[in-house]
Formats: structure tokens, C-alpha cells, sequence
């Protein structure tokens, strides 16, 4: 199946196709929220534009009352990319995030009002440590201004309105249920289960978002939505299980960037959509155009100068890369044996077709295969007499080059050219 040819059409609070799974992309917010990452509004209208190619359903742009600059990325993003339908009808959603404030969602809305799918976002916690210490506030008092506030929104003429409990991993079911059951009947047209501290386990965090499906009045009336923090590195599998329990929206970034240890990965999130559905989520899917991914995390690794680790799944340097022997054996004989997922699938052109990467794991028939790209025949002998020569010399630098194959060559192994 090719989504990303067949979108599904955007309802606010409905989803008409049950396996179809809505990305929502907060590179431009959460993710900007990383340590150093601060970007221009020229930077964030590019990024926006790229998120547009590669098909995401909503763009989180930014959070408009925190800045005139904010405002003016928000605006211009709402202004130009939220009104660039594609030939199929596709167009993003534009989402501004705000608090539980009504100067907060006057500012985004005046933001994202330009927009042809115009979205906002409010935000109050609900677990009882933040109501407790950062609200001050009883549950009372919280469910009230969670009501009140979708209430405003709505006024406002925005008939796409995100509510999201924050740190609701934290929070108490019942009061969920009962504060998503308020907002949903005041306008809510999705609710968000934020794991904001990244502490819950998949299995639990899958558990709530199917309780919270099972449980929550009016729940039909809106999309359930996973938002999930990398804090111990569960940020994926919290946000795919998220999706098993019922999750119908996930809020990702590109390269998984955010707070902290960042969010859920947008590229590991997809793929992982695109190789598993059948197999194990039932035929879940989304419209990604995954051939965009490697393009789109290069942008922001450039834009926010946050470097992508090497061993970065699926977008690091070595995601496609072998060098050990035995793997490397395999690939030349069928690449299935060690890649699940072809690298121009994310859009990843590599230099070598194999991926082979010579350094001291590597074996002859690795070493033989780059000999033969270069242009040189040897014999089974001249092999075995260069290798130890090659391993010495891979043992020093880590990783050999083509010049260091040439020196090696030259320096008394016979040759014949083609």
C-alpha cells in the first residue's frame, strides 16, 4: 500500500479509516525546545516545508505567546504552508501550542488563524506532583480551566482544538477520565496523554491509552493522542504502544529532538509502522512519504546543530553501514541478510551499493569486493598474501580508505588492471 498517494480526509475529531494513523511533527516546538537548538523564522519556515513534503497530518510550529519571533514563524507557516494544497487534496494541519490561558490561546490563534486547517493546542497538568508544586491548583480547579479554556478556544471560531494533560503518565486514570470526559464535551476534538518525564514502561503506557478509550465519556467524540519523552530511552516503544491501545495521533520529532533526551523519533516511529503493520500492529499505517526522511533529518541536523549520533537508527551515518566479515559476507550474497529495510526506503544514498565499510573486523570477501570496485583483479594468493598487511593497517586508523588500498597494492602485491 501506498499511502502517502492515498490520504485519508482530515476530520478534526474523527478519523474515518480505523488503521489510519495521523502524524503530528513537533520538530518546530518541542523539538526547538532542545539544549542549543534555537531556529530563525526563515529556518523554521524551510523545515515546515520540507515536514509538508514528506506528509505529515499536523505541524506543530511553535508556541506564539512566547515570542514576537515565535509569533511571526507561527504566522508565516500558517500563512504559506498551510495553504499550499497538493494535487490530492493534502495540506497539513498548522498546530500552535499554548497554556491554559486566555492571552496564550488569543496569541495562537491569531497565529494559525490564516491557516486552511488551523489547529490549537492547550496544555495543563495533571498529575498530582505539578498540581501540587507547579499549578497550585486543586483537581477541581484544573478540570474547570482545562473546561473553560477549550470553551475560549472554541469561541475564537477554532474548530480544531488539542487538549493535552501533561505528565498525565503520572496522573491518576480516573481523573483523566474525567477531565478528557470535560474537555471532549466543551469542544476538545483530540486529547493528549503526554508522558512528559519519559517514565512510563510500553506495556503500562499501552494499558492507559486502551483505559483511557474504555473509560473516558464521549471519547468517540475525539482522537486519543500519544506524546511521549525519551528519558530512559522508551520513547518509541511507548508511542508504538500507544498506537496498539488505540493512540490514533503520534507526536513526534525529526531525529527525535526535544527536551531533555528528546521525544519520540519520528523516522524510527514510521519505519517502524511501515515494516510491522501486518505482521504485528494489525495494519496500522500513516501517509509518510518515508523517501523524505534522510532529507528532512539532515535539514534539521544542520539547522539546529544537533549532531545525529552515528549509530542513530535508520538516519546515522552507520545505519546502513558493515564492516564485520561476517556481515559483510552476507551482503554480498543477499542484502536481506542483514538489512530489514532498504536505504533508499528513507531516501539514504550510500556510496557503496553493500554498504561495506573496511576496518579491522572485516574479512576477504569484503576486502576482495572494494579491490574489484576499484579496478583490480587479484588472484586468490595476492588476497591472502595483502590481507594480514590490509588487517595491520586497519588495526592503526580504524577504517581504511581507498588511497590506503592503493598503497597496500602497490607496495609489492602484483596486479592486473581491467
Amino acid at each position: 500500500m501506498n499511502s502517502f498517494l492515498s490520504p485519508t480526509p482530515y476530520i478534526p475529531n474523527r478519523i474515518p479509516d480505523p488503521l489510519y494513523v495521523r502524524i503530528l511533527d513537533t520538530t518546530l516546538r518541542d523539538g526547538e525546545q532542545s539544549a542549543g537548538a534555537s531556529l530563525n523564522s526563515k529556518q523554521k519556515l524551510e523545515i515546515a516545508r520540507q515536514l509538508a513534503k514528506l506528509g505529515v497530518d499536523v505541524i506543530d510550529a511553535g508556541f506564539p505567546a512566547s515570542s514576537k519571533d515565535d509569533f511571526h514563524a507561527v504566522k508565516i507557516i500558517a500563512q504559506e504552508v498551510g495553504n499550499a494544497v497538493a494535487d490530492d487534496g493534502y495540506v497539513p494541519a498548522i498546530s500552535a501550542a499554548c497554556r491554559c490561558t486566555e492571552n496564550d490561546i488569543r496569541s495562537a490563534w491569531e497565529a494559525v488563524k490564516y491557516a486552511k486547517r488551523p489547529r490549537i493546542q492547550t496544555f495543563i497538568a495533571t498529575s498530582g506532583i505539578h498540581m501540587k508544586y507547579k499549578l497550585k491548583k486543586t483537581k477541581e480547579e484544573v478540570i474547570e480551566t482545562g473546561r473553560r479554556m477549550v470553551e475560549f478556544a472554541r469561541s475564537l471560531g477554532c474548530e480544531d482544538v488539542g487538549f493535552c494533560a501533561e505528565d498525565a503518565a503520572r496522573s491518576k486514570r480516573e481523573f483523566l477520565y474525567e477531565i478528557f470526559g470535560e474537555v471532549i464535551k466543551a469542544g476538545a476534538t483530540t486529547v493528549i496523554v503526554a508522558d512528559t518525564v519519559g517514565i512510563s514502561m510500553p506495556s503500562e503506557y499501552g494499558k492507559l491509552i486502551a483505559a483511557i478509550k474504555a473509560n473516558t465519556p464521549g471519547i468517540q467524540n475525539a482522537i486519543i493522542a500519544s506524546h511521549c519523552h525519551n528519558d530512559l530511552g522508551l520513547a518509541t516503544a511507548n508511542t508504538i504502544e500507544g498506537a496498539c491501545g488505540g493512540a490514533r495521533q503520534l507526536e513526534v520529532t525529526i531525529n527525535g529532538i526535544g527536551e531533555r533526551a528528546g521525544n519520540a523519533s519520528l523516522e524510527e516511529v514510521v519505519m517502524i509502522l511501515k515494516c510491522g503493520a501486518y505482521h504485528v500492529l494489525g495494519g496500522l499505517y500513516s501517509r509518510i512519504n518515508t523517501r523524505q526522511i534522510f532529507t528532512t533529518s539532515k535539514m534539521v541536523e544542520e539547522y539546529t546543530g544537533l549532531h545525529v549520533q552515528p549509530n542513530k537508527a535508520l538516519v546515522g551515518a552507520n545505519a546502513f553501514s558493515h564492516e564485520s566479515g561476517i556481515h559483510q559476507d552476507g551482503m554480498l550474497k543477499y542484502k536481506g541478510t542483514y538489512e530489514i529495510i532498504c536505504p533508499e526506503d528513507v531516501g539514504f544514498e550510500r556510496a557503496d551499493e553493500d554498504g561495506i565499510v573496511l576496518g579491522k573486523l572485516s574479512g576477504r570477501h569484503g576486502l576482495r569486493k572494494r579491490l574489484e570496485e576499484m579496478g583490480y583483479e587479484l588472484e586468490d594468493e595476492q588476497i591472502d598474501a595483502m590481507f594480514w598487511s590490509f588487517k595491520a593497517l586497519a588495526e592503526r586508523k580504524k577504517r581504511v580508505s581507498d588511497a590506503d588500498l592503493k598503497a597496500l597494492v602497490s607496495n609489492g602485491v602484483s596486479q592486473t588492471k581491467h
